[in-house]
């Protein structure tokens, strides 16, 4: 690890900044389909992304879990392939392919040899204007979302706990409904909801593709207006306008009990604003505000102060995640030592926050996560779908290439007082959500 980052270091030093941008080239199509190439040649291989501005966020009222759903089902029958075919193709080719649905995107994936990418082309341009549902498709693939909603939450307290913090955190937006769906509204899925949301929300106008490894900008340009270009306008896509948060005046406070709890914690979720495009400064400081706080249990403030000082802690962690088309939110977490009370944690929590905002930042511990962070950005290229991800994520979510290109050195440059400045921003306890999860002992302690 030490030598990966000397590498790392000499690098910067010789050449000053890792992110060129002359790798990357971005153009429009006629129907409005934005495609960026991402060029890597050191492997004949290629990653094929198209990624649709619409996520479960965009779902209509009533039908939470519709647009992971139709994820699902994007694998089913068009006009010119069976259903599973893609999938199978890609495999006979020796690649792999998959998709994952977020509040504000779906995105659908191939990675296979670059002499195959008109072939992936072919196939996903297909279901981007030809998918074919049938009623035996619903009911099947119904069962198969709520499976997986049974496997991945409702057998863990944890991930319940999750929900329902998120469902208190956020009052009126849709981030407050799980991407996967509430249970008693998937239950009642149907065709008319999965072809009506595919009508609604698919085509050129509404996605963005991303093509990242051995390709040249020109190859990418002339196979995309052969598969892509042809494809009409989907009149019926509209730029997005979703129910917003109005002021949070009181913070919110919950228990959540479940006799399968082994080891009960605390967690404070702080509504807090996203990365905006040309304006990313904000989501930068809080960016480092987590990472000093909590991100390492061994040099953050939380992780020195509350497990190795005092020892009433387990774990600690903070995070934030600014990637999101609209506000999103700042964690805390903290799990007690044994004998020690969730009130007491949560005591001993808030008092290092409060110590945290009347002292001076160490610097030396801001400089040594810029040059992780700078680390992490430079070890990330060497893989092609994590570029290409690291595009397609940020450009449905609101950002522009110049930004994804602008975000290392807008980190590089944040101060301790850009870092202050974002705590009293974030911390704001009107603003709180902070959730108890228990297995009913602590509680009545």
């Amino acid at each position: 690890m030490l030598r990966r980052l000397f590498v790392v270091l000499a690098y910067l030093s010789f050449h000053g900044t890792a992110f060129a941008n002359d790798a990357v080239t971005t153009f429009d199509l006629d129907n409005g389909m934005q495609v960026v190439v991402i060029e890597d040649h050191r492997a004949p291989a290629v990653v094929h992304m198209v990624w649709y501005r619409v996520g479960s966020a965009d779902e209509p009222a009533g039908t939470s879990g519709i647009a992971h759903y139709l994820e699902h089902l994007m694998f089913k029958a068009t006009e010119n392939l069976e259903s599973g075919e893609l999938s199978a193709t890609v495999a006979a080719n020796g690649g792999s392919d998959n998709a994952f649905t977020s509040f504000d995107y779906t995105a659908y994936f191939q990675r296979v040899a670059a002499d195959r990418l008109p072939r992936m082309m072919e196939m996903e341009a297909d279901r981007m204007a030809n998918l074919r549902l049938v009623e035996d498709d619903i009911a099947t693939e119904r069962d198969v979302v709520i499976e997986e909603r049974n496997q991945r939450t409702e057998n863990s307290p944890g991930a319940l706990f999750n929900e329902q913090m998120r469902a208190a955190q956020f009052l009126n937006h849709r981030y407050g409904v799980p991407i996967i769906g509430w249970r008693h509204e998937m239950v009642n899925m149907s065709l008319d909801d999965a072809v009506s949301f595919y009508e609604q929300h698919y085509g050129p106008n509404n996605a963005i593709l991303v093509v990242a490894g051995d390709v040249y900008p020109d190859d990418v340009r002339a196979l995309a207006e052969e598969y892509y270009g042809v494809i009409p306008p989907n009149p019926a896509v509209v730029e997005r306008d979703r129910p917003q948060e109005p002021p949070q005046l009181s913070e919110r406070r919950m228990v959540f009990t479940d006799d399968r709890v082994a080891q009960p914690y605390v967690v404070r979720s702080y509504l807090a604003p996203e990365r905006d495009p040309g304006a990313q400064e904000t989501a930068a400081a809080l960016l480092m505000l987590a990472e000093l706080l909590g991100g390492s249990s061994a040099t953050s403030v939380m992780g020195q102060k509350l497990q190795f000082e005092t020892q009433t802690a387990l774990y600690t962690s903070a995070s934030y995640r600014g990637l999101a088309l609209d506000d999103t939110t700042f964690n805390l977490v903290i799990v007690p030592a044994a004998g020690v009370s969730l009130q007491d944690a949560e005591n001993a929590m808030d008092q290092v926050i409060a110590d945290f905002m009347i002292s001076d930042i160490d610097q030396g511990a801001m400089d040594r996560i810029k040059t992780q962070l700078r680390a992490s950005q430079i070890y990330a290229q060497d893989s092609a779908q994590s570029q290409a991800r690291r595009y397609g994520a940020a450009l449905t979510s609101g950002l522009t290439v110049e930004d994804v290109q602008a975000w290392p050195d807008i980190l590089q440059a944040v101060t301790a007082e850009d870092v202050l400045a974002a705590a009293e921003l974030v911390f704001d306890r009107n603003n709180a959500v902070t959730g108890w999860l228990t297995n009913g002992q602590e509680v009545s302690q």
